[in-house]
């Protein structure tokens, strides 16, 4: 079985590119994540990476020469940067940077899965007259869909596993993550139960009828 890509999403803090990265996590990627620039840097001086993603709070800003430096220490990985700026020269300075996109927050989601399903094979530089997509239709949003319920009962394994042996670090970034994507992608039962499972589980709880009753609400 090959090893799942790696993935590295590099937000303004350490919070900034959460779910972006629970959202890689449940669609079958390796992630790492990182606070502000010098972190991904140094990470990328280490990992063999395939995508990156700069997910920096509000303009644009230091993403251009994050993306420049990436490429100077050797990064071969496919660059996509998602960001609140609408300014057109500032979004147009990313995709100069090296980025193969520059997708507006609003629906980065949707357009991150359908980029990467059309990746090519292997790590390669993008193209530099490659176009970013423009438009998200109904059938992007469905694959999402089936990629989560795919991947749905692996991850309330990983939650009941975690109970069970009264991991309360596991549980808690289990059920985290879960939480995090079930309300980006419109499932808001699952995402309260995981977040009160989570919640419990920092406080060093294990609420095992909270995970009897996840099971329940994502219908598994």
């Amino acid at each position: 079985m090959s090893a799942l890509p790696k993935a590295l999403v590099v937000g303004a803090d350490a919070a900034g590119g959460a779910p972006l990265a629970g959202l890689l996590r449940v669609t079958g990627w390796d992630v790492r994540e990182a606070a502000g620039s010098r972190d991904a840097l140094g990470l990328a001086h280490r990992l063999d990476l395939d995508l990156v993603v700069a997910d920096l709070a509000g303009p644009v800003g230091e993403a251009p020469a994050l993306l420049r430096r990436l490429r100077l220490v050797g990064c071969r990985a496919h660059l996509l940067a998602v960001t609140d700026d609408t300014d057109p020269q500032a979004r147009a300075a990313v995709l100069e940077a090296g980025a193969l996109a520059c997708l507006p927050r609003s629906v980065g989601v949707t357009l991150l899965v359908d980029l990467l399903d059309r990746r090519a094979p292997g790590r390669q530089a993008p193209d530099a007259g490659h176009r970013p997509v423009d438009d998200v239709d109904a059938e992007l949003t469905d694959r999402l869909q089936r990629r989560y319920a795919a991947a749905l009962p692996d991850r309330l394994t990983a939650i009941a596993d975690g109970a069970r042996s009264g991991d309360a670090v596991a549980l808690a970034r289990a059920s985290a993550t879960l939480a995090g994507t079930s309300a980006q992608l419109g499932h808001p039962e699952v995402a309260a139960v995981c977040r009160a499972i989570a919640r419990d589980a920092r406080r060093g709880v294990l609420a095992h009828e909270l995970v009897v009753e996840l099971r329940t609400v994502a219908g598994c």
